[in-house]
């Protein structure tokens, strides 16, 4: 008997856990590369309103960045289950678990996905007092003076790191990878002149059309319709090159089904 009574207590507790109404508080966005002006705060920043809008509770933006995501990561892995803390993150939740021999998380067990939000290119862009235009002249200037190019990533492990690698490897050059907290810090310091060149996301774009940066290529497979007089590095001299990121939601493992379709 008390087997029963306990199912359904259950039962019942299950029923009234389903008919609450969600959200009633602030829901938080942890992002994990998420320094401001980088692709995923303003990812953050642009589905934000319309779900205060619709829901009638605001969306806290709370970038926790630094150890290549890990740390905003392992923020969300702990939390309640409760639907108020989400990650808002990138292709390095897949990449880390390949960099780092120990993480304080299962990618794929700690975490129920939602949705995905965006998949972008990255757009190589360098410093306008760069010798080079075409794909193919910076090759050949990152072969003539190796280790003398600095390339700035949102961070190790980011789409933008595993992108310029890749662009390394293919190219058969040497360039210096310099991590940053976020993409938008990339931008400050490529204007700057502190960094050559970055993988970077369309943040870059005013800067581009203002003449501060000179935009090369995009990194997916095929051009971008919005950008259709930017060649891929694909056919700029590097054939089968492709790189884009995503950003998308995840969840604490268990999060209510109701929840994560909510």
């Amino acid at each position: 008997m008390r087997y029963s009574i306990a199912w359904l207590v259950a039962l019942l507790a299950a029923s009234s856990a389903y008919a609450q109404p969600y959200p009633v508080k602030p829901v938080r966005f942890v992002l994990p590369f998420g320094a401001p002006g980088g692709a995923p705060d303003i990812t953050a920043r642009l589905i934000a309103p319309r779900l205060t809008e619709a829901w009638g509770q605001q969306i806290v933006i709370e970038p926790r960045v630094g150890a290549g995501g890990t740390i905003g990561t392992e923020v969300v892995a702990s939390a309640a289950p409760d639907g108020y803390t989400i990650l808002l993150t990138s292709p390095s939740h897949a990449i880390n678990v390949t960099l780092y021999s120990k993480l304080p998380y299962d990618a794929v067990n700690d975490f129920i996905p939602i949705t995905q939000l965006v998949e972008v290119p990255n757009i190589l862009v360098i410093h306008p007092s760069l010798p080079a235009r075409t794909v193919k002249s910076l090759i050949a200037l990152a072969k003539s003076k190796p280790g003398s190019l600095n390339y700035g990533s949102a961070g190790s492990g980011s789409s933008q790191h595993l992108a310029g690698e890749l662009f390394k490897k293919m190219a058969g050059v040497s360039m210096v990878h310099i991590p940053y907290k976020g993409g938008g810090a990339v931008v400050v310091d490529i204007i700057a002149g502190q960094v050559q060149l970055t993988f970077g996301s369309s943040t870059s774009l005013p800067y581009v059309r203002a003449g501060r940066l000179v935009a090369l290529a995009v990194t997916s497979a095929q051009r971008v319709a919005s950008l259709p007089n930017l060649p891929t590095i694909a056919e700029s001299g590097l054939p089968g090159y492709e790189a884009a990121a995503w950003y998308a939601l995840f969840a604490p493992a268990r999060t209510p089904r109701f929840i994560v379709d909510k």
